[in-house]
């Protein structure tokens, strides 16, 4: 890659003051522009003080704007734009009072480094609160560089030890040593002290080659390091060493091993430290279900069990403050639940039930530096939620901002929970959104498969299902085997390697809608985004004649080109661990089958994805055609896996609407 090409982007990028031009854009008016338009308020932060809060707002298309709004007065005044292409303004948080840390995202032309062509970069930026003075956080490459950097850093302490001071982690590249006495030599993951403001950096953890992960403990001290260890071809192996450090010591002791197997997780796996408890926090184990537990950083390594679910797993620290203090977990049943650890925060997270009756999910976005302040968030179902401003003093709740003002005025569906059987007789859990006003049946049906697959469904606002329960589709979204969630034996060797039992849960899932009389069988579709779309495919591979129409968005089509997708990065081993070897590969690949798909296929994909290469949809739509198939894709120019542009968004649910229509044999609406 040519080094000027990133730092003519990043000059772009970072000269760019709001205007008026730059607003978000007004309430569209048809359902696909309605539901596919991105949130309005992507990320919010509160300041230290408490009197203001930043945020980052959907603009222009794929655009995001930053706005700094004072709490006195409610005034948002516009301090910097992205354009989407290719740079993205992705979150901003408070540094100090007057100054902002912000997070940028693009994806530029990589040819030469990998084989895609187009590769994901980070950078960090900060900027004070009146739009002035922006400077890049992250370090700088040259050209004496002898590689590049793609990850610009995390913040892992917003409290360096120094006012205007964070811990930023940094990947150091060394330098052409020939005609410099100044080239840097080191090379590996390190921490820097940086003040946000004068850019002055010190380093605080020298870099390893080895090194993965950093934990620091709220304060500016780094107590948690884990080692990857790395294999002779290059590649990362599975295997993390953690260390750690007794207060007040800079030595390194043994903490624990982490393997993270074809997506299997064994071994404590340390997410926060509570510097005044002199403990880490994690997760590991308890009767094949994920627990948390915490470890004393004493030297007595003492492991105590601090939350457990007999039926799913712990899968969330709840944090609040500067120091990211942890002051819970949550698990999700039916719906999310949280539990708290401080007394104060239960206590008011009562309140807030009460006060919000029908927005039953809270979170804590952001607080102010004395936490007397706190910015908050609530949804539910049939709500996409909105900010609040809560102040401890005054017991005072105030609205901030809605996420999606724009759906204020439509009528949203109601999420039901429930199990269905398969086939073998498991429960399988599902959420099944009806049509508002439905009688729940005879309906046109989709049933719309989660991503990862190492992930799952909650309950809670989905735009994709609530858009087509608008347009009046019932929609399940069933927690097949191979979903996150319940524990190792329900992740059964990943939707990959198992993808005979995750695919048949997906199929059984229709079937049980058809015998509940919900679905018309002639009027049964599947839908599914990443993995989801690979579900889609494959659905109709096990049962051709099962879902009348298949909806594909950015999907995996062939197992063996998705390995090889990951063949230029260092986390290969994990990759082809994930997906395995045997006839397995062959046989749950949509691409190698296309001749046993009937239904007619809709495909989408960004021809920037990360994630699922774009040559994956274009394979599936070429052996499709080959074999004399119905099929279409849809190609959205300069746009990754997540298609986060709102008229890209709607456009894909007009263009699936009105495939399912015909396809379907449903009257226009």
């Amino acid at each position: 890659m040519k080094k000027t090409s990133f730092a003519v982007a990043l000059a772009a990028c970072f000269a760019a003051p709001l205007s008026a031009a730059d607003s978000p854009a007004p309430v569209p008016s048809d359902a696909a522009a309605r539901f596919g338009a991105r949130e309005d308020i992507q990320q919010a932060s509160l300041s230290p003080s408490g009197t203001s809060i930043a945020y980052v707002a959907a603009i222009n298309g794929r655009g995001a704007g930053l706005f700094v709004v004072s709490v006195a007065d409610g005034v948002a005044k516009p301090i910097l734009a992205s354009s989407g292409d290719p740079d993205r303004l992705t979150s901003c948080k408070w540094s100090t009072d007057t100054r902002l840390v912000c997070g940028i995202y693009m994806i530029l032309d990589t040819s030469g480094l990998t084989h895609r062509g187009y590769n994901g970069y980070t950078r960090l930026i900060a900027i004070d609160s009146d739009g002035k003075n922006l400077k890049v956080l992250s370090a700088r490459t040259n050209d004496r560089s002898l590689g590049a950097a793609f990850g610009g850093g995390d913040v892992i302490d917003w409290n360096g030890g120094a006012p205007g001071t964070v811990l930023l982690t940094r990947r150091y590249v060394p330098e052409e040593t020939t005609g410099s006495l100044l080239a840097e030599t080191r090379e590996g993951y390190g921490v820097d002290r940086i003040d946000t403001n004068t850019l002055r950096r010190a380093t605080v953890e020298t870099p390893n080659d080895s090194a993965d992960d950093y934990i620091s403990d709220g304060y500016g001290t780094v107590r948690v390091m884990g080692k990857r260890i790395k294999l002779n071809s290059g590649y990362n192996s599975d295997t993390i060493l953690y260390s750690y450090r007794k207060a007040g010591d800079r030595a390194w002791l043994p903490l624990g091993t982490l393997k993270t197997t074809g997506g299997v997780l064994s071994g404590f796996n340390p997410y926060a430290v509570d510097r005044d408890r002199n403990l880490v926090y994690g997760v590991d184990s308890k009767d094949g279900r994920k627990a948390l537990f915490s470890i004393a950083l004493d030297g007595s390594l003492t492991k105590t069990l601090v939350l457990d679910r007999p039926d799913v797993d712990v899968d969330n620290l709840i944090r609040i403050g500067r120091q990211d203090r942890v002051v819970g977990a949550s698990f999700v049943t039916d719906k999310r639940q949280s539990a708290f650890f401080d007394p104060e925060l239960k206590k008011l997270a009562a309140s807030l039930s009460r006060a919000l009756p029908g927005l039953p999910l809270v979170t804590f976005v952001d607080a102010s530096a004395d936490e007397s302040k706190l910015l908050l968030f609530a949804g539910s179902d049939m709500d996409p939620g909105h900010y609040y401003l809560y102040d401890k003093t005054t017991h005072h709740l105030a609205e901030a901002f809605p996420a999606r003002a724009g759906l204020a005025k439509t009528t949203l569906a109601a999420v039901k929970p429930l199990t269905f059987t398969a086939a073998d007789g498991t429960q399988i859990p599902a959420y099944l959104t009806l049509p508002p006003g439905s009688d729940g049946k005879n309906l046109p049906t989709i049933v719309m498969p989660h991503g990862g697959p190492e992930a799952r469904d909650e309950w809670g606002f989905d735009w994709l299902s609530q858009f087509f329960a608008n347009r009046g589709y019932a929609v399940l979204q069933p927690n097949y085997r191979g979903s996150t969630g319940y524990g190792v034996a329900w992740f059964n060797d990943n939707g990959f390697k198992s993808w005979r039992t995750a695919i048949g849960d997906v199929n059984d899932g229709g079937r049980w809608l058809v015998k509940q009389g919900i679905a018309d069988p002639s009027k049964l579709a599947i839908v599914g985004w990443s993995y989801g779309g690979y579900a889609a495919l494959q659905s109709a591979v096990l049962d051709p004649t099962l879902f009348k129409a298949i909806v594909a968005v950015a999907p995996v089509t062939d197992l063996e080109t998705l390995r090889q997708e990951r063949h230029d990065f260092t986390d290969f081993t994990e990759q082809d661990a994930r997906i395995g070897k045997g006839p397995h590969v062959r046989e749950g690949s949509p691409a190698q089958n296309a001749a046993r798909i009937t239904a007619p296929v809709l495909l989408f994909h960004g021809d920037r994805d990360q994630n699922v290469g774009i040559e994956e949809s274009r394979l599936m739509a070429a052996r499709l055609k080959a074999a004399g198939k119905s099929v279409e894709l849809v190609e959205f120019p300069h746009l990754d896996h997540q298609l986060d542009d709102s008229s890209a968004r709607a456009a894909l649910l007009g263009k699936a609407d009105g495939f399912l229509r015909t396809t379907l044999k449903l009257p226009a609406q």
